[in-house]
């Protein structure tokens, strides 16, 4: 049994520690209230923990099926899981879906979350409750987030231009039918303090079922297992829900977030593995002159109308801008040409990014129910109209010239510029992407034990980009149909077989609102390149166990992508590739016994060049990055009553650090542990315990190996730490 109404998107937001404690006193509810909430909670949670792992539909309203019923591989992390590990970035919250790895950032590019999915980069197929969320971006924290939706393979037909491996959907929390507030704070090793507020209240009176939430955050640590390299946060995102009638709501929300961190590119490394004496404490950027500030802003209004028991519609509007102000200093290393044990820097120092991203985007669509003849018909049209810019100010401090002659120690790196400090803007960059789109999904009944799921979408991507100081301007415009299509066969009520077919693209706009590049064809100005063109065969089971507490899916896949943009030694691009991911996919999420709950996943990756002119060396190589097995399991168990403990296993096998030579990234387990104590009704604690065993492994790469003259670079796992999170529900 449900008790909430179905939830709304909006955007996350951020507001200082202080803001807390105020939240806190002016949302004190009143005694009749409490005692409401008392009576109503005691039944309302025990009936969401019935659900905490096993997700039964995604909350994009695309996907007009339950998830057993959708003929492709999606995978759901959920709010519990997300609570329970104390996840707070994206990518810890990524870590518990096998098939995804991660790659570092590059100064001159822009560093920021840059996640591969199949093999495939992901990175401009973000998005925040079904709308885009392209910019380069680190997304440090959870508390506005309610799951995370994984869907793998290419469908350009749900996400737009790229989505090559898959898409990833964060989903916004949203106003609630009851009155809650849970205040949250943790301390922990490495400087860890954190503080969250979690409030929702009913307005009655106020239209039909009508809420606000507001969710608060302040957060500070180290980074586990690196000397002194801090990052502080604080957010806000409030939300209201008014019905304005019993056929219609409006949701407007806000977001708010503010990073103040000391960027970290690592160590320097050479073929995918940490120069021999260098120590994982090291720190070879400047802590007196690199910083990393953000500024994220977004507001979203989302509509939703009844026209009758078979039509529904809805309109979502977003502005977001986002401000990121970084400095960094790479750590590439050059050890020639000074003393045995030294180094001079070989990547960019002290050199500065400002850039501004701002997006406007709508999407609107309508649902319908409908028979023509014996076929049911579940129909979903809709359209989406978006507008991105792109502003980057560059500069240096211009270090170069003043590196001293012999160097750097460097297993003691300094950390610390003493030498003279000359800013100065070095240019930058301005750029637009515009994208329309108009869709359409129809799943249809052909038999109560078939079903056709069809979908079918048409982009027009276009996109202008120029020097700044600079009057030419170079642009693009690229226009393509995506389809998708997958028969679903029920052999019983509870399980599924399925076979689907996809189509995606990546045109040469698709990374201009997160770098205001374009790729060309040959020397600047000319042509524009082809899109890439991506398409999948998925041959898959859904089964619901347990009395549908437990779900098991299995999925075997292949990925071919054609016309693989490729750079020959003098930088000139063509369209002249052909690479393939096959592989098998294997999940288990939900409840074994009352007790017992466990969320665990498989993905084995066969990758492979199958042709190349300008990089020959890489033809039968498999692609970077791409560990060919990956597996991650997370597990519960209710040894007495309110006393739960967990343990989380994640691994990687060995990956190529470039797709040219056999170098290799060594394979990893990392361990994690929890142990939580429910001390009354509204009082909880929790202690988390994570990479048990302080292993050094190698998370991020840089697809290079590296040379004596300029070494690579990897950025390493966080080391063990552990948290105590205190949780008081009132």
């Amino acid at each position: 049994m449900r008790t909430f109404i179905r939830s709304t998107s909006f955007p996350p937001r951020t507001m200082l520690g202080s803001a807390v404690g105020m939240a806190v006193a002016g949302m004190a509810l009143p005694a009749a209230a409490q005692q409401e909430v008392t009576r109503f909670d005691t039944v309302t949670v025990k009936d969401v923990r019935e659900q905490e792992y096993k997700t039964d539909a995604s909350a994009s309203a695309k996907y007009v099926k339950p998830l057993l019923d959708t003929p492709q591989t999606i995978t759901v992390v959920p709010e519990k899981v997300i609570k329970e590990q104390q996840a707070l970035s994206l990518r810890q919250v990524l870590s518990n879906v096998s098939g995804i790895t991660f790659a570092a950032g590059e100064g001159g590019g822009g560093s920021g979350d840059s996640i591969n999915i199949r093999g495939f980069s992901a990175n401009s197929n973000m998005q925040i409750d079904g709308l885009r969320d392209s910019s380069q971006n680190n997304r440090t924290d959870t508390f506005n987030i309610e799951q995370v939706e994984v869907l793998k393979g290419p469908n350009s037909v749900f996400g737009g231009a790229g989505t090559t491996g898959g898409a990833i959907n964060q989903v916004s929390k949203t106003p609630k039918q009851r009155d809650f507030a849970e205040l949250g704070a943790s301390l922990g090793t490495d400087n860890y303090r954190r503080l969250t507020l979690d409030a929702n209240q009913s307005l009655k009176g106020v239209g039909v079922d009508s809420a606000a939430r507001i969710n608060l955050m302040a957060h500070e640590n180290d980074v586990p297992g690196r000397n002194n390299i801090d990052r502080q946060r604080f957010g806000i995102a409030p939300s209201v829900t008014i019905g304005l009638s019993e056929q219609t709501r409006a949701t407007l929300s806000y977001f708010h977030q503010q990073d103040d961190n000391l960027p970290d590119y690592g160590l320097p490394a050479r073929d995918g593995k940490v120069l021999a004496g260098v120590d994982r404490d090291n720190y070879y950027g400047w802590r007196n002159l690199d910083e990393e500030k953000i500024q994220s802003d977004a507001v979203t209004l989302k509509l939703e109308h009844k026209l009758n028991d078979t039509v529904r519609l809805e309109n979502q509007t977003r502005y977001s801008r986002i401000d990121r102000d970084t400095t960094i200093s790479a750590s590439h290393v050059n050890t020639t040409g000074v003393p045995s044990g030294n180094y001079q820097p070989a990547g960019p120092q002290g050199y500065r990014r400002d850039v501004r991203t701002e997006l406007w985007v709508n999407q609107a669509s309508a649902a319908f129910e409908f028979d023509t003849g014996r076929f049911k018909h579940d129909m979903l049209v809709g359209g989406e109209i978006s507008r991105e810019t792109y502003d980057l100010t560059s500069g240096s401090y211009n270090l170069r010239a003043h590196y001293p002659a012999n160097g750097f120690d460097l297993y003691n790196p300094p950390g610390t510029w003493t030498g003279p400090a000359n800013y100065k803007d070095s240019g930058g960059s301005e750029a637009e992407l515009n994208t329309r789109a108009l869709y359409v999904f129809d799943t249809i009944t052909l038999h109560p034990q078939w079903d056709l799921s069809l979908g079918l979408r048409h982009d027009w991507v276009s996109g202008e980009t120029s020097a700044k100081g600079n009057n030419k301007i170079t642009s693009t415009s690229d226009q393509m149909f995506s389809g998708r299509a997958g028969i679903v066969y029920k052999p019983a009520d509870n399980g599924r077989v399925y076979l689907a077919y996809g189509t995606s693209f990546n045109p040469s706009a698709e990374a201009l609102a997160t770098s205001g590049r374009l790729p060309l064809r040959g020397a600047p100005g000319a042509e524009s390149l082809s899109p890439e063109k991506n398409e999948t065969w998925e041959l898959g089971t859904k089964w619901e166990l347990m009395n549908g507490r437990l779900g098991l899916d299995a999925a075997l896949f292949r990925v071919n992508k054609n016309n693989v943009n490729e750079k020959d030694a003098n930088n000139v691009l063509y369209n002249a590739g052909e690479q393939r991911v096959q592989g098998a996919e294997l999940g288990l999420t939900g409840k074994l016994t009352e007790q017992w709950k466990m969320f665990a996943n498989y993905t084995l990756l066969d990758s492979e060049t199958l042709s190349s002119v300008t990089n020959p060396d890489a033809v039968g190589r498999e692609l970077q990055n791409t560990p060919r097995n990956s597996a991650n399991l997370w597990t519960t168990y209710e040894v007495l009553p309110g006393v739960e403990l967990g343990y989380g296993a994640r691994y990687v096998g060995s990956r190529s650090v470039t797709g040219t030579s056999d170098t290799k990234i060594d394979s990893y387990w990392v361990h994690n542990a929890m142990a939580s104590y429910q001390v009354t009704d509204a009082f909880s604690l929790q202690l988390n315990v994570n990479n048990l065993f302080d292993e050094d492994y190698v998370e991020r790469v840089r697809g290079r190996d590296g040379s004596d003259d300029r070494s690579s670079a990897v950025e390493l796992g966080d080391g063990r730490s552990a948290v105590l999170s205190a949780s008081y529900r009132f």
